[in-house]
């Protein structure tokens, strides 16, 4: 490994790598006088409002708002929940390559912690759970 990719590597507290700490240095786009929230929390929120099903700006701050008390143990959030027009908008600013490479160095941290060179996953389709009303595919739970 080189020198650049060990300085870049996420920090650890306690054995635990802290996804936060990848989203820390990275470049926000924003004017600085008008940063209410941390570009770090933004991007945690959306991504943890998205595991847990939410599919817009909209539902995403609805999860964060539902949440805020737990989100609150990991993230900042010294002003609150973003709200969906700032999480749009910060977005549409962002490199979308960023991110997605910095949420790849945590993966790569998780995956050098882990003793075993595979993951186990198993999935499932819910069996009656295509809903014809508002036409939502079937629900599928995956485990791994």
């Amino acid at each position: 490994m080189d020198l650049r990719r060990r300085a870049e590597e996420p920090k650890r507290r306690d054995d635990v790598i802290v996804i936060t700490s990848c989203f820390e240095d990275m470049p926000d786009p924003r004017v600085e006088r008008t940063r209410l929230h941390p570009l770090p929390d933004i991007i945690l929120l959306t991504l943890v409002g998205m595991l847990a099903g939410a599919d817009d700006w909209v539902h995403i701050e609805l999860f964060g708002q539902a949440n805020e008390a737990w989100l609150k143990t990991f993230l900042e959030l010294p002003h609150g929940i973003p709200s969906h027009d700032t999480l749009g908008r910060v977005f549409r600013l962002l490199d979308p390559t960023e991110p997605s490479a910095r949420l790849g160095r945590w993966l790569d941290a998780l995956h050098e912690r882990v003793d075993d060179d595979h993951v186990c996953i198993d999935g499932k389709s819910l069996r009656r759970a295509f809903d014809r009303a508002s036409g939502k595919a079937t629900m599928h739970i995956l485990n791994a």
